[in-house]
């Protein structure tokens, strides 16, 4: 147990923007709290309900909310990791990379990204181009942009296998964060899929890619900055 209380993990489950339920992602939180963590798993509106940014404003309040309440579940406030699998991914990266969304009062322990889309354009699909719209705001949207050099750090893991979202995805924010000076590893798995990779969270799925052991990792090793 870190002071304070356990490090806390806020996770989004993907769905392209439009789909998409945390009852179908309670494995994630049961495989991580296994592992000595807090994890809240959120949801957030959908398209056609909402568009974009509101979804990652609902991102960002539940990651409020999580701060303000984090000690009744034993966890640290001051530990807090977002996480987010495909538009999960999207969604919890851009509060840890564009002030905007969390302003200067909450600053992420760190963000964990599997198969995220953050340098997708252009988008072509109409769906895409009707939640992200209109045109002249679609590099708004896009992760990428926000690379900085004093973002927490950043974790990028992706399936090689992956053809939804390509593994460029995560390899060209990783770079533009390096060239910044900013914090970022990243982890490719051979041959893992868009799907597998947060199947991989659960015990009985490891086989398909370490993806448990690498998070759990991360964080060990990331929470020792925070006192």
């Amino acid at each position: 147990m870190h002071s304070g209380g356990a490090p806390v993990i806020v996770f989004f489950y993907g769905g392209r923007w439009s789909d998409g339920d945390r009852a179908d992602y309670a494995f994630v939180g049961a495989a991580l709290a296994e592992e000595g963590m807090v994890v809240v798993v959120c949801d957030y509106r959908l398209y056609p309900q909402v568009r974009f940014p509101v979804f990652v404003q609902d991102g960002a309040r539940a990651v409020r909310w999580t701060r303000a309440n984090a000690e009744r579940f034993g966890g640290d406030p001051g530990s807090i990791f977002l996480m987010g699998h495909s538009a999960g991914a999207h969604i919890a990266s851009l509060p840890a990379l564009d002030p905007r969304y969390l302003g200067d009062d909450i600053l992420p322990a760190g963000m964990i990204g599997l198969a995220g889309p953050y340098d997708s354009l252009p988008l072509e699909a109409a769906d895409l181009r009707a939640i992200f719209g209109p045109p002249e705001r679609f590099p708004e949207s896009q992760p990428i942009e926000y690379a900085r050099a004093d973002a927490p750090p950043l974790y990028l893991l992706h399936g090689l296998g992956d053809e939804p979202v390509r593994p460029s995805n995560s390899r060209n924010p990783a770079r533009g964060i390096r060239e910044r000076g900013g914090r970022v590893e990243t982890r490719f798995y051979e041959s893992t899929s868009h799907a597998e990779i947060v199947g991989a969270i659960a015990g009985i799925t490891d086989f398909l890619a370490p993806v448990r052991t690498d998070i759990v990792d991360f964080i060990e090793r990331k929470t020792p900055e925070r006192h």
